[in-house]
């Protein structure tokens, strides 16, 4: 009896275990499946896997690294201009830039008709050693002929450039002689100079050209502060036109040089980067001297931060044009693999607490790569008036007005020659002609270009070979129809632009940049206000705006 009753109720409890059954799998089902839709939909996960999906089943087989190399720099792309993916093979030309040094044979090169030609070789380096000469066209690289379409700047780099101590054969070419000389470089310690030009303007004024701000920039500083003290200067102008930057702790370095203690010099700022601040330890030598610091649309970054030191304390005078608008702090983070990223962290703020950065779109940088471009077509080179000041309005020590939304702007405003200008004069310059016309010209008159050995002499004959004529003839036989009117009004552009290539070539970059100084506008402007005693600025007796005032 008691069977027949248990066994009626079996089909009930096994129904039961299957509906329990079914309710805990399911459960269990979508809380797991759950689970693994989160993580896989958790954006690192997901990259992770779509790469391993890629690697195990795609129809082909794909080079997964390649694949990295392309997608990081999108990824970055999205986020702002400045953050960077340097691959592994690229990370040693990239840190270069900034360091005091790298190891190679010791040259400044072009590459015309397929062809290495030796520009300059740098004074007691390697190549000079082994008995390179400016003019040597390298054809064989360790034994192997190195010329025709393979040879690249990048190629070239790659098969001079190596660790110290080891050697390269080199096959050239010299005018004049015959055959192949094979000579052997051993390859070294080649200084990467950010100072271009130490010198004195006139009897009380030094100049010194900086055009990059690297490792070695603030003891090199040093150095050319004493070789100018030893011809006793007594007004300084630092010219950082079209320095992009570098190292934020050189910028701080040298503004210290020049400030009392206990300014402010820059501070950062971001999301994860609490405020850090840079100030003066009063310990600079040249805290008094008279200063007039130089910038243009191509100063960035580093540049800006050391003129928006020197503005903002009143410290010194700004003569040129905005500059770029470069205000992103990035931090390096290397790869297992030797790759690495700079990716930004924080922002620079001067001073006064203007941003430095100009405006911009994350993941749209076509509008921030035309922005200069932009600054052409609107007139700011040409007219202090066209400048579009999008931010609040700060006040530097004395209660000056600055502005913010990007960038530095001067003190005072110097115009881009255009005067002269003619569109033969810009296809002579974006064509390559000029360079390669300055080149051929040296490398076939270097015997005689040798007799001079000053700057001024050397400028002197070449304006008596009348070289705009030789250009012109040399341009027409290369694309580059003559335009007599056109290159009458332009003469004086076109004669400048042409010596100073072929100085560049002869002697170094500080003679390049003497002679272009010499009636250059910002330079004559810079003497003038040193003459009048204006370069300290004053405090405005009075100071209205309309925009919203800020400070911080």
């Amino acid at each position: 009896m008691r069977q027949n009753r248990s066994g009626r109720y079996t089909p009930l409890l096994m129904a039961l275990c299957v509906a329990i059954g079914i309710v805990i799998g399911t459960f269990y089902a979508n809380h797991f499946s759950g689970n693994r839709l989160n993580i896989i939909n958790s954006g690192s996960n997901r990259l992770n896997n779509l790469l391993h999906i890629v690697d195990d089943q795609y129809v082909d087989h794909v080079n997964i690294d390649s694949l990295v190399d392309k997608a990081i720099p999108q990824i970055l792309a999205d986020l702002d201009p400045h953050s960077v993916y340097i691959n592994a093979k690229n990370v040693q030309a990239a840190n270069d830039e900034l360091k005091g040094s790298f190891s190679g044979v010791g040259i400044e090169f072009t590459i015309r008709q397929d062809t290495i030609r030796v520009q300059n070789v740098i004074k007691n380096g390697p190549a000079e050693r082994a008995g390179i000469l400016a003019g040597d066209k390298i054809v064989r690289i360790d034994g192997k002929l190195f010329v025709g379409k393979e040879v690249t700047n990048e190629e070239a780099m790659r098969k001079l450039k190596g660790p110290k101590d080891t050697k390269v054969k080199v096959g050239v070419i010299r005018y004049g002689q015959k055959g192949v000389k094979e000579m052997t470089v051993t390859r070294g310690d080649i200084p990467q100079r950010s100072i271009s030009a130490t010198y004195m303007l006139d009897e009380n004024t030094g100049y010194i050209r900086i055009k990059s701000f690297g490792e070695t920039t603030y003891p090199d500083l040093l150095i050319s502060l004493a070789k100018l003290s030893q011809e006793n200067f007594s007004n300084l102008v630092i010219d950082l036109r079209d320095n992009t930057g570098g190292y934020l702790q050189s910028a701080v370095q040298m503004a210290n040089e020049f400030l009392p203690k206990n300014k402010l010099i820059v501070y950062t700022e971001g999301r994860k980067s609490p405020r850090q601040e840079y100030r003066s330890d009063g310990h600079g030598s040249y805290q008094n001297i008279p200063i007039i610091v130089l910038i243009n649309e191509g100063s960035a970054s580093a540049s800006e931060i050391f003129a928006g030191a020197i503005q903002d304390n009143d410290r010194g005078t700004i003569i040129g044009r905005r500059s770029f608008g470069k205000g992103l702090v990035q931090q390096q983070l290397a790869f297992t693999d030797g790759s690495l990223i700079r990716l930004t962290i924080a922002r620079y703020y001067t001073p006064s607490g203007r941003c430095i950065q100009k405006p911009y779109t994350p993941g749209k940088d076509g509008g921030y790569e035309q922005d200069l471009l932009e600054r052409y077509q609107h007139g700011e080179f040409f007219s202090q008036d066209s400048i579009k000041h999008t931010g609040p309005v700060y006040h530097t020590s004395i209660g000056r007005e600055v502005y913010g939304g990007g960038g530095i702007t001067p003190d005072i405003f110097i115009a881009e020659d255009t005067l002269n200008m003619t569109s033969y004069f810009k296809q002579a310059m974006m064509s390559g002609l000029i360079l390669q016309f300055a080149f051929t010209y040296t490398d076939n008159n270097r015997i005689k270009l040798n007799n001079f050995q000053e700057m001024m002499e050397l400028s002197n004959y070449l304006v008596k070979q009348n070289m705009v004529e030789q250009f012109a003839t040399y341009a027409d036989k290369n694309g580059l129809k003559r335009r007599n009117l056109m290159i009458q009004k332009s003469h004086k552009l076109l004669e400048r632009y042409i010596n100073s290539r072929i100085i560049y070539n002869m002697q170094d970059e500080e003679s390049w940049n003497k002679y272009i100084n010499l009636d250059d506008p910002a330079i004559s402007k810079a003497l003038e206000v040193f003459k009048k005693n204006e370069s300290v600025p004053r405090k405005p007796e009075k100071t209205t705006s309309a925009r919203k005032s800020h400070k911080k």
